[in-house]
């Protein structure tokens, strides 16, 4: 009874949602378009796009036709905006930035917060460099990829300078070098520094690799092969040596490359496993017929989606910000197939193929695909699992109302008091939340140096602060807030709660042991007496690694912002170099490091910068080297 009565108000609110719904549709042009639904807070509920704004709104003014979820969705809506476009393309790469921005609470979510890494060759210099590279592109640059992951371009690239040892030093340090580095003694490099090979012949190695990295390995094995019984012939053997160190090299990088296959050149490959409210997309990708890795993605709001509807979801997000490859294969068939391609060749500038293969070689590809997103969700689910059990056991430990959902980890790093900053981490049931990490520069100009309890005070202070004033119903706040220390930073922290007025948050402080040893750690909690837990507890393990993850990125932020202000002052000793012209260089550059590396010509090419500040600014970076 208790469930109709609920089901009954769900609909006569979601009835009241759609009574305003029905009122835009009055001016809805019958165009294509993108809308967004927000609720009474102005929170973005979800965006959609339609090839006919006012026949797909329209369709929300009828609530008993949506499912539950979309019924509690027009029940939320308090208003709506609109975006007209000039195709149905044109809308649904619109409204996949939009999603991939903003996130709606109800649409399909990809949570991707990772670029992928490219190998490159620097075409900019007469003996090109190779290197691995992540974020933007750049002019005179060729690049190859994209790789899952770091670990599968790293593998990649040392394997290639076997097989072809070209260059991977900067242009500083090339231009600087007297004498050959490790690299050339290891054979990782043919050492065009020294002069210890041509220009033609270190071109000849720069165009076997842009061969061989755009799939053409068969007839450059089958080209060397000749060179080298050719050199056998002519009593050459140390070439002919090379060239059979530069076959096995090759034989390498593909053997380390896993899966390669026949059946595709560049292509992506895109399963999606669904159970239990949740799901799996893993996406492999193959360029010139090889592996370069693959990766699992867990998109978010699937509950009652089925999986072609994640599936096309999932595509339009992934490539609103990359380029897809002449053939994506898919494991289930899409609604809207023949839109999806066009935009996803809108994107890319080429024609993109689309296909579900029902057999053959790009089905066992699919099928591969298929058969680790099961077993990534599977393992995923079991990590949710034991995820909640231990949050579980912390809140029976500590003796919390529940178990705890959202946990903030405090922590803060200095070095003799200079350069302070704080920071927090956050973790919940599904791990560790990245994307909720924050960090604070310390800004009281009266804290003493190296005062740990005025740096907690300051962070709590602004944090909470800032919650009250932003989230006063509480949606983004912590269960309970976890401090690196004893009795004394509780105390500190509780008095800054107490001052905000802030209750029903559970502090708890981690103190080392006497010995500063893993398992003799202290628990302190307001109104009880210090406690210890076993050392083999499970709870114990999961709040030291809560800890350390805390004490790791504010270690990082510490390192970073020190370095920043290293980088600065470096250029702050330039003469000739003042605040202008150090804007100018960091935005055409980018970093400090950038400018380090960066040859005389590059320097002279920045807007603001003369030919005797140019080298001013290298013979600085050079000499420091």
């Amino acid at each position: 009874m208790v469930e109709q009565a609920a089901y009954r108000t769900g609909q006569a609110e979601a009835l009241g949602g759609a009574t305003l719904i029905r009122n835009y549709l009055r001016t809805l042009p019958s165009g294509p378009g993108v809308y967004r639904m927000f609720d009474g807070k102005g929170q973005l509920l979800y965006v959609g796009k339609a090839k006919s704004l006012k026949k797909r709104v329209a369709s929300y003014t009828k609530p008993q036709t949506l499912t539950t979820r979309l019924q509690r969705m027009v029940a939320l809506t308090r208003s709506m905006e609109f975006v007209t476009t000039t195709s149905e393309v044109e809308a649904l790469l619109l409204e996949s930035n939009m999603i991939k921005r903003h996130r709606p609470s109800f649409n399909i979510v990809l949570r991707d917060d990772k670029s992928f890494p490219y190998i490159t060759l620097r075409l900019d210099h007469e003996f090109p460099m190779i290197a691995k590279h992540r974020g933007s592109k750049r002019a005179s640059t060729e690049y190859f990829g994209p790789f899952a992951s770091a670990t599968a371009v790293n593998d990649t690239l040392n394997a290639l300078l076997r097989a072809f040892p070209l260059r991977n030093c900067s242009d500083s340090i090339f231009s600087a070098r007297t004498r050959p580095c490790l690299q050339y003694q290891i054979k990782r490099c043919s050492g065009p520094c020294v002069g210890r090979i041509s220009k033609e012949d270190y071109a000849e190695l720069v165009a076997q690799v842009r061969e061989f990295l755009n799939g053409g390995t068969r007839g450059l094995q089958e080209r060397l092969q000749v060179e080298m019984h050719a050199a056998a012939e002519r009593l050459d053997f140390e070439k002919a040596a090379m060239l059979r160190d530069r076959l096995k090299g090759i034989a390498h990088v593909a053997a380390r490359q896993g899966i390669n296959t026949s059946a595709v050149e560049d292509a992506d490959i895109m399963a999606v496993h669904s159970e239990g409210g949740q799901a799996c997309v893993q996406v492999f990708f193959y360029r010139g017929g090889r592996n370069y890795g693959n990766r699992a993605y867990f998109p978010v709001h699937t509950r009652e989606a089925s999986n072609a509807d994640i599936l096309a979801a999932f595509a339009a997000q992934f490539y609103s910000e990359r380029t897809a490859p002449r053939e994506v294969l898919l494991s289930d068939d899409l609604e809207e197939h023949e839109l999806l391609a066009a935009a996803l060749a809108s994107r890319a500038g080429q024609k993109v193929g689309l296909l579900v293969p029902r057999r053959g070689g790009k089905r066992q590809l699919v099928d591969i695909a298929l058969d680790n997103a099961r077993q990534a969700l599977a393992r995923r689910m079991a990590e949710h699992e034991s995820q909640a059990a231990i949050l579980a056991q912390l809140g029976e430990r500590f003796a919390l109302d529940n178990a705890p959902k959202r946990i903030e980890v405090y922590d803060n790093s200095h070095i003799q008091g200079r350069h302070p900053v704080g920071a927090f981490i956050v973790a919940g049931p599904e791990g560790f939340e990245r994307r909720a990490y924050r960090t604070f520069a310390i800004k009281d100009a009266e804290l003493e140096p190296g005062d740990d309890y005025a740096m907690m005070r300051e962070v709590l202070r602004r944090r909470f602060a800032r919650l009250l004033r932003e989230d006063p119903e509480r949606g983004t706040w912590p269960d309970l807030v976890l401090i690196d220390g004893g009795a004394g930073q509780l105390s500190s922290v509780m008095g800054v709660l107490n001052e905000l007025g802030v209750e029903g948050v559970a502090v708890l402080g981690v103190a080392k042991g006497p010995n500063r040893d893993a398992g003799e750690e202290r628990f302190f909690m307001q109104g009880r007496e210090p406690r210890r837990l076993d050392d083999r507890d499970p709870v114990l393990f999961y709040l030291q690694r809560l800890r350390d993850e805390a004490h790791r990125f504010v270690i990082n932020t510490h390192r970073s912002k020190r370095g920043k202000s290293m980088a600065v002052s470096a250029l702050d000793r330039i003469a000739g170099v003042g605040g202008k012209r150090k804007k100018a260089l960091l935005s055409h550059f980018g970093s400090v490091r950038e400018i380090q590396g960066a040859s005389l010509q590059d320097l002279e090419k920045v807007p603001g910068i003369n030919r005797a500040v140019a080298r001013a600014v290298h013979d600085h970076f050079h000499e420091q080297g």
